[in-house]
């Protein structure tokens, strides 16, 4: 019997050669082939990979299994973001989407990511769908003998270059002759992730950190936090005259940013600045969702702005959901996904960061000067999180705790009050918050803290660490 194949809060994750092997890639591509067979959608596929090792062998074995199984694919050649996919699967029609990605994981994962025809991910009820018809075993034919090159000359099977696909889509939508024109002295770090060409296409004066095709990461997760970029931190402080730095993790669907003193800028903030922007620049309006470990500020904005607020557990696909259904301006979470109308119902680190730069040439003020614009109305705030690798008997003893609600201080902070929609947040008051949380993709549990200034944060941070971890 085969590996039990499970997808997370993001997709199937596992590591190259261990349990993500052709053998079980080609199980999930036969279940989902099957699933869409069986479903009222286009039997259409856009499929791609991303940087990682083998991405080009892990996407060949997928094709090969759907074509088999008679359902059109329209493939890339070499590596693309997420966005490009899900962008590609709404423009051509196709049914579902498949990126063949571990996101912001470590070197040594690859993944299967799952997107609907809308350009987003696909909800949990339909994945779990497909997940419950992944063979036991090995798919029921020898998938090796396929011949992409007949299904190429018969049709079945297009290569589509679907980042041009994508650039294009960004001249319609975006100024950037005012983003070219500013003067603005702009970096941007890939991470050596599948966004890497996009800027350089687009906005050929920017600077560029990590823009070249390293399938090891140069041995680290590719994730936009500010502890993996210390790199692009001190590239900024040593110049001194940089603007703003723009980071995507190695899908290009989370964002990173630094301001022009090399200070790292929380999803939070960004957030915040793209609702400010949309509404009061923009005059766009719509319902704003927020994953649950996102500040409470986002909600007192959307209020300050009459705007609908709801918050979602964590995981895109829940903010992506409601934005298929309902008429939402933007929907973003902590671990810096975000998506805005107008695009894709999907999180675009890329799209997320343009929408800062131009904003920032249009008003000629400065990253911290639009900030302190946001700060006006829902008062300034730091935010940190802080990953514990810990046993796996300590987590779940930590969330047991949780669970029986027996935390009840952490240090000299004492909990008013916890909501428990997805981990739990304890409030210490209305400035004040510390959340904690087992991760859907990695085995850590996470520790997340509001307040102030980021000295208190770190403080709270610690005195839960000390309380969970004794």
């Amino acid at each position: 019997m085969a590996t039990k194949i499970k997808f997370g809060t993001d997709g199937w994750r596992a590591i190259i050669a261990d349990e993500f092997t052709v053998e079980n890639v080609a199980r999930v591509a036969y279940a989902t082939a099957q699933w869409l067979k069986k479903s009222a959608w286009n039997p259409k596929i856009a499929l791609g990979h991303d940087c990682r090792f083998a991405g080009e062998l892990f996407a060949e074995t997928a094709a090969k299994v759907l074509l088999h199984e008679g359902i059109e694919v329209k493939m890339s050649r070499g590596f693309v973001s997420t966005p490009m996919i899900s962008l590609a699967a709404n423009q051509l029609g196709c049914g579902l989407g498949i990126i063949l990605t571990a996101s912001h994981n470590p070197p040594s994962y690859n993944g299967f990511k799952l997107k609907a025809y809308y350009g987003g991910p696909l909800t949990p009820d339909l994945v779990q769908e497909i997940e419950d018809i992944i063979p036991a075993d090995i798919v029921p034919f020898d998938y090796t003998t396929v011949d992409l090159r007949t299904f190429e000359q018969s049709g079945k099977l297009e290569i589509v270059d679907f980042e041009t696909r994508y650039v294009q889509h960004i001249e319609r939508n975006f100024d950037l002759d005012a983003i070219r024109k500013s003067g603005l002295n702009l970096v941007y770090d890939a991470m050596y992730g599948a966004g890497q060409n996009v800027i350089r296409r687009i906005l050929p004066n920017v600077q560029l950190l990590h823009c070249e095709y390293n399938p090891s990461f140069h041995g680290q997760a590719p994730e936009p936090i500010q502890k993996n970029l210390q790199e692009l931190e001190r590239f900024i402080i040593e110049n001194g005259t940089i603007d703003c730095a723009l980071a995507t993790d190695g899908d290009a669907d989370r964002i990173g940013l630094y301001n022009g003193k090399g200070e790292f800028i929380d999803s939070h903030h960004i957030i915040l600045l793209l609702l400010h922007y949309l509404v009061s620049n923009k005059g766009m309006s719509g319902k704003v969702v927020a994953a649950f470990s996102t500040t409470p500020r986002v909600k007192k904005l959307a209020e300050y702005y009459g705007l609908d607020y709801e918050v979602v557990k964590i995981g895109f696909k829940y903010i992506a959901g409601i934005m298929v259904e309902e008429d939402v301006l933007i929907g973003g979470e902590e671990s810096g996904g975000i998506a805005v109308k107008g695009h894709i119902p999907e999180r675009d680190g890329i799209w997320m960061g343009l929408i800062i730069w131009e904003y920032m040439a249009k008003s000629g003020k400065t990253l911290d000067q639009l900030i302190e614009e946001v700060y006006e109305i829902v008062g300034a705030f730091k935010f940190e999180r802080n990953d514990l690798h810990i046993t796996e008997d300590l987590k779940q003893a930590i969330i047991a705790k949780c669970s029986a609600n027996e935390y009840k201080s952490f240090g000299k902070y004492q909990v008013s009050n916890v909501e428990t929609i997805d981990g739990w947040k304890f409030f210490i008051d209305d400035n004040r918050w510390v959340m904690i949380r087992a991760s859907g993709t990695e085995p850590v549990l996470r520790t997340y803290a509001e307040a102030p200034d980021l000295e208190e944060v770190r403080e709270i941070l610690k005195a839960t660490e000390e309380t969970i971890c004794k």
